[in-house]
């Protein structure tokens, strides 16, 4: 590869048989001038199945290059207290400044050169420099919330976004795009804001275009999780021969047959933005992780469906239940922090007692101590009608407390994904390469020897004990 900087595109969960049947379509010409330029590879996860192949896991695996069964990082927000060696603190113990823009779980570090931006779903680690501070409280309650209408941000926060980005790089096409999509949905069809999703993408391209040019990074991170979300629930609209249960009704399949495609040619568009910073001293690395497939599992129930709390902070207090903070994890869990091991028991004990039709509503994970990790486990139909039931009697209803998310989820998780390094010619790898590889790669591609990776080996060394 050389010695020069690199950009590491992390687009969240493609799936290697949809991007090579519609680069054959013709749908993503930028997909296919990359793959035409690059050592191409699938990807194996570090994980096969359930519950470790999730994306919070795999991604760490990749950016430390431990397994998960050596840095037994779990949950989306452990990996920040983990703090393994990484793949951004070996290269800045070497001497390189780097970028991460967004990468999943990963611990904050600020250095000469280098910038920082949590994924949507931290809120532990503060972005570098601080003044991204404005544009990522924004995007992370968007993304935390995007599915609560009851809870939205202040004007004033807004303003600071929008003063924020005029400065930081908004490009004019990003701005209409924007407004297009907002008069789409807020004016001609409400039920297109689904679309929206995109628009982080390009916000997020605008943002890491003008930090890149102005820091200059040896090593940067990009990650981009819309299209994801689009398979997770829009799998059953793109291929509704495979669902039967889940079959989505003739105006549902109008609208949304095209929406994974859609997803992945907004990428497509992307990726001709990155090209732009292309350049002889910069090398493009494309990166999934793992990708997806048909969720044909949860058929037999009608598939998997999503329940949140409208407003958490107001429902625990109403238990008597007051943690130190509370903080969203992903879809319909949350970490909540005590700092005391009494006051987590009774706090479990209070959210177990919690039903509806019978069943217990909360489900319970392993966290650290101090802590309590939790999320709704009500999964299946429930009728307008349905009321929860407190251990003291009292009995609300359902929806008064929680809110449905609109989507079925019909794609889940495969072990796939590709790496393509783009080298300047083609060379398709037939073996599958493991993700716990991709850090040797790049730490060669900077010239760090093995001797270099003291911080990888001992982090190996203690995990086996």
């Amino acid at each position: 590869m050389g010695n020069h900087r690199m950009i590491f595109l992390e687009f969240n969960e493609l799936c290697p048989a949809l991007l090579e049947k519609w680069m054959s379509d013709g749908h993503l010409p930028h997909f296919k001038q990359f793959y035409n330029s690059s050592d191409v590879y699938i990807t194996e996860a570090d994980e096969k199945k359930a519950p470790y192949l999730e994306p919070w896991i795999q991604w760490y695996s990749m950016h430390t290059g431990l397994s998960f069964q050596q840095h037994k990082v779990y949950h989306l927000t452990d990996g920040p207290k983990a703090n393994h060696p990484d793949v951004w603190r070996i290269l800045l113990a070497n001497g390189k400044a780097v970028a991460n823009c967004s990468s999943m779980n990963a611990k904050r570090f600020d250095a000469p050169g280098s910038f920082f931006l949590p994924d949507p779903w931290c809120t532990t680690e503060g972005p570098y420099p601080a003044e991204l501070k404005a544009y990522h409280s924004v995007i992370a309650h968007t993304v935390q919330e995007y599915t609560n209408k009851d809870q939205s941000l202040s004007r004033t926060d807004y303003l600071r976004f929008l003063k924020f980005l005029l400065a930081h790089g908004l490009r004019l096409k990003t701005a209409i795009a924007v407004v297009r999509q907002m008069v789409l949905d807020q004016v001609l069809d409400k039920k297109e804001a689904w679309r929206r999703v995109v628009l982080l993408d390009k916000l997020q391209f605008d943002v890491f275009r003008y930090y890149f040019r102005k820091c200059k990074p040896d090593f940067a991170t990009f990650f981009l999780n819309s299209t994801a979300h689009y398979q997770h629930s829009y799998w059953r609209h793109m291929a509704p021969e495979e669902f039967s249960a889940t079959r989505p009704s003739a105006e549902e399949q109008r609208r949304y047959q095209n929406a994974i495609l859609f997803g992945y040619q907004q990428m497509d568009l992307l990726l001709k933005d990155f090209f732009t910073l292309e350049s002889s001293d910069v090398t493009l690395v494309l990166a999934t992780a793992l990708s997806q497939q048909p969720f044909l599992r949860a058929e037999a129930t009608g598939g998997q469906h999503f329940y949140r709390p409208r407003a958490i902070e107001t429902m625990l207090h109403s238990m008597g239940i007051a943690p130190e903070k509370i903080l969203p994890v992903m879809t319909h869990q949350y970490l909540a922090v005590f700092g005391d091991q009494a006051k987590v028991e009774a706090a479990r004990k209070q959210l177990s007692s919690m039903r509806v039709n019978g069943e217990e509503i909360f489900e319970f994970a392993p966290s650290n101590p101090g802590s309590l990790y939790f999320g709704c486990q009500i999964h299946s139909v429930l009728p307008p009608d349905s009321v929860v039931t407190f251990a003291d009697g009292n009995a609300p209803p359902f929806f008064d407390l929680f809110y449905a998310f609109s989507e079925v989820k019909s794609g889940c998780h495969h072990p796939d994904g590709v790496l393509w390094i783009k080298s300047g010619r083609h060379r398709l790898h037939s073996e599958k390469l493991s993700i716990l590889e991709v850090l040797p790669m790049i730490l060669d591609h900077f010239g760090i020897q093995n001797q270099d990776r003291a911080g990888i080996e001992a982090a190996r060394v203690l995990q086996h004990g």
